[in-house]
């Protein structure tokens, strides 16, 4: 397994982040992992915390929510909807922090297969203005991206096993 660079990029003329990584997985694994609720919970977020589903329903028009749990607390609770789920390919949803109700960003996941089995996943985050984006950069929102990744890269090799 090669260790991957995680790239998060803030577009300077539109309130955008944008996240590409690498994963020695087919692009149905690397989407697997991101519908699957109880795969999802043992790789996203950073390695401090456990995730626990609250709602899952992945379709177009379905809704999800989650939260992050440290040492038995709840310290962080996200919520949105699936507004196109294309199996192996593509997802956009809302994602809403609970603490910034009014702060939604519209995601689109997309899944690109490379040569050798690989994908290329790339995250585009839109926000409402600059001051909320870069509320989101500062956060260390790049800890648990990258961290995630770590563990979603660590999960993808036990199944390929």
């Amino acid at each position: 397994m090669t260790r991957q660079e995680t790239t998060i990029a803030a577009d300077p003329k539109v309130p955008t982040i944008e996240i590409t990584r690498e994963f020695d997985a087919a692009p149905e694994q690397v989407y697997r992992a991101h519908v699957d609720p109880d795969l999802y919970t043992q790789w996203v977020g950073p390695r401090s915390i456990t995730t626990r589903i609250i709602r899952w329903d992945v379709r177009t028009g379905g809704e999800w929510a989650f939260a992050n749990d440290r040492a038995g607390e709840e310290v962080a609770a996200f919520f949105g909807s699936f507004h196109e789920v294309r199996p192996n390919e593509r997802i956009v949803w809302t994602f809403t922090y609970e603490g910034e109700p009014d702060g939604v960003a519209l995601e689109t996941l997309t899944f690109e297969a490379l040569d050798g089995g690989r994908t290329r996943l790339r995250v585009l985050s839109v926000v409402e203005d600059f001051q909320a984006r870069d509320g989101i950069l500062a956060s260390g929102m790049d800890e648990g991206v990258r961290e995630g990744y770590e563990k979603l890269d660590e999960l993808l090799a036990k199944e390929s096993e």
